[in-house]
């Protein structure tokens, strides 16, 4: 891959991604395979002021290795060290970045029950400093392509051909195989706050959504002091504005806890923990699901649906058009950051408070009670297709068209 391409989208990741403020540490999390960029992306991170970058490294094959091996205590236990770094990262509040690259399939045949009760024990340690640290750091996902995740991809390439094909496509996706991908998304940031804010002027109430060719008959609520979101985001109070995703196409709300109803089916599948889930659909009864049902890999979305009292409740609803560029590169991804940026989806789990209005103003126990959605999960399912229509029903009792054929209704 053109090591100038690469080199701009690092300067991407740094500067409009988490838009590193001076001194600031950053940690980069990632896989081992992709050394050389991180050490790109590490140095434009000190270009761009850093006063640290700390790579923390994730190796999926030794995952699936400790979720064999090791005995439930010891895979559900949080070592003294590791608590002191979290509390550390509460206090100094680093930039973080997530590099995606997992293969879909990494942890496919493993103990699914063992490690989803390793993860709800781990879980009880480290919420509090999650917590801690909500709405008050950036963080940005981005991408960069693994050799398994490549050949999941293009399994009729060869190794290194599958890893080009996947760059070229991650960094189009991106917005990053131009000359100005900082410039580009500035003017992509405008587009979508254009839609927020009409969004936001019609105070909504309700999402009605149907779509004929899959099934999908659904209705969810939404809060008062909710607000659409969409690109860049402000950290409250420092004015410090970064891009969570890279890539984004999406608007996306908080809905109210507990008011969901009917039958949604998911357009593509859902990498979740390793394995793959497909041909799967999900039915809401008082904002919860109630029947979950998949051609593959149903035992895995039960578990995920199970992992507490909030994680088969909504936390997002996110509006892409049908005419995304990811939908149109005619590429399945396997990977959920991509595929939920080719299509109108949902998610399960923990919502976002920052979708409340003045969130600053809201302790992370308020955002709960005002009806922000409490989970240990978020995990994003995409329900778009070329007929799917979303209506709103404004707090006046009126219906406004949101989506009509797969795409906005007014542009």
């Amino acid at each position: 891959m053109d090591g100038k391409l690469l080199r701009n989208y690092a300067r991407l990741i740094a500067r409009s991604g988490i838009n590193v403020v001076k001194g600031q540490e950053v940690i980069i999390r990632t896989e081992p395979e992709q050394t050389d960029f991180v050490e790109l992306l590490a140095e434009e991170c000190y270009l761009a002021g850093a006063g640290k970058v700390t790579a923390d490294w994730r190796f999926l094959p030794l995952t699936r290795l400790d979720i064999q091996y090791q005995s439930p205590e010891t895979l559900g236990g949080v070592e003294k060290w590791q608590e002191e770094r979290l509390r550390h990262n509460a206090e100094t509040l680093p930039a973080m970045i997530y590099l995606d690259s997992d293969d879909p399939d990494g942890l496919d045949g493993t103990d699914q029950e063992k490690w989803a009760a390793a993860q709800q024990a781990r879980y009880k340690i480290t919420r509090p400093y999650r917590d801690a640290m909500e709405n008050k750091y950036q963080w940005c996902v981005a991408a960069v392509p693994g050799k398994k995740w490549a050949k999941k991809v293009f399994p009729a390439l060869s190794g290194h051909e599958a890893e080009e094909k996947l760059w070229e496509l991650i960094l189009r996706c991106s917005r990053a195989d131009g000359p100005d991908p900082l410039a580009a998304w500035e003017e992509h940031n405008r587009n979508l706050s254009r839609r927020c804010r009409w969004l936001n002027e019609l105070r909504l109430k309700k999402l009605i959504y149907k779509s004929e060719s899959t099934g999908t008959d659904f209705q969810v609520g939404l809060m008062p002091q909710m607000l659409f979101c969409g690109g860049e985001e402000a950290l409250p109070g420092k004015g410090v504005m970064f891009n969570a995703n890279i890539p984004s196409e999406e608007v996306f709300t908080t809905p109210m806890r507990g008011e969901a109803e009917g039958i949604v089916y998911a357009t593509m599948p859902l990498s979740y923990q390793g394995v793959l889930i497909e041909n799967f659909s999900l039915r809401f009864e008082k904002g919860r699901v109630v029947e979950a049902r998949a051609e593959k890999n149903e035992e895995a979305l039960k578990q995920m649906i199970s992992m507490d009292e909030g994680a088969g409740m909504l936390g997002e609803c996110a509006l892409v058009p049908w005419e995304s560029p990811i939908r149109e590169s005619g590429v399945l991804f396997y990977n959920t950051l991509f595929d939920e940026n080719a299509s109108c989806h949902l998610a399960l789990g923990a919502g976002y408070s920052s979708c409340l209005a003045d969130c600053w103003k809201y302790s992370p126990e308020e955002a709960r009670a005002l009806g922000v959605n409490d989970s240990m999960i978020h995990e994003d399912f995409m329900i778009g297709a070329p007929d799917l229509s979303i209506r709103g029903v404004t707090e006046g009792g009126g219906e406004v068209a949101i989506f009509e054929q797969g795409r906005w209704a007014r542009d």
